[in-house]
């Protein structure tokens, strides 16, 4: 192992880091905005859109993130419509994402008796008043654990990317690979980072499911 090089590569790698985050906060943040959409609607049996959103979901989560990018980047180039690297990424992420916060999204409302929607209806709180102050806080304390298994999948796929020469972590790695022959420490730094990355995310979700659940129950 060339501690020499490692250090001489760290830069790199520190700047793989920041768009490696970047990708997956854009990501992360569409797909949470789609999940709650597309859940919204499957839950309440949106007329005309649930068919839409249920194909969608399947589509997303039975194609790999790979093909994807793929179709997004090469595909759509080929009737004129041309997009960068990395919104190419954003849109893939969010894309594959939005199905699975989707399905986390609907088991928390469907989760949510009954019970407690006819009582905040009839202390003569509005359908929306409802949702927001008594459904959709208890199904997302409901969904927090799904959702930050999510979180952490996306924040991984964000390797993918590097398929369409978006410099992230896993593209570095391959270019210093490629062009030093730095095989190990390439595969070192990489592991370094991701962990750098992942374990505090990991940490701060089990965090928050233990908030969330005292809140639920009161534990």
């Amino acid at each position: 192992m060339n501690w020499d090089y490692i250090l001489s590569v760290t830069p790199r790698f520190v700047h793989a880091t920041l768009m490696t985050l970047h990708l997956a906060f854009l990501g992360i943040l569409l797909s949470l905005v789609i999940g709650v959409i597309c859940a919204v609607i499957i839950t309440y049996k949106v007329k005309s859109l649930t068919w839409l959103v249920k194909g969608y979901i399947e589509l997303s989560r039975n194609t790999p993130l790979l093909i994807q990018v793929f179709f997004l980047y090469f595909g759509l180039s080929k009737i004129g419509l041309k997009l960068d690297g990395f919104t190419c990424g954003i849109i893939g992420l969010a894309f594959l994402g939005g199905s699975y916060m989707a399905e986390a999204f609907r088991g928390g409302l469907e989760a949510v008796s009954k019970g407690q929607i006819e009582s905040a209806l009839s202390i003569g709180l509005t359908p929306f008043q409802a949702f927001r102050y008594v459904i959709f806080p208890q199904a997302f304390a409901i969904a927090t654990p799904a959702i930050g298994a999510n979180c952490l999948f996306l924040m991984k796929e964000t390797s993918v990317i590097s398929a369409v020469a978006v410099a992230e972590l896993m593209f570095v790695a391959k270019e210093v690979i490629g062009l030093d022959y730095k095989t190990n420490e390439a595969l070192f730094l990489l592991v370094v980072f991701y962990l750098i990355i992942l374990l505090p995310m990991s940490l701060f979700i089990s965090y928050l499911e233990r908030r969330t659940r005292r809140a639920k129950y009161g534990a």
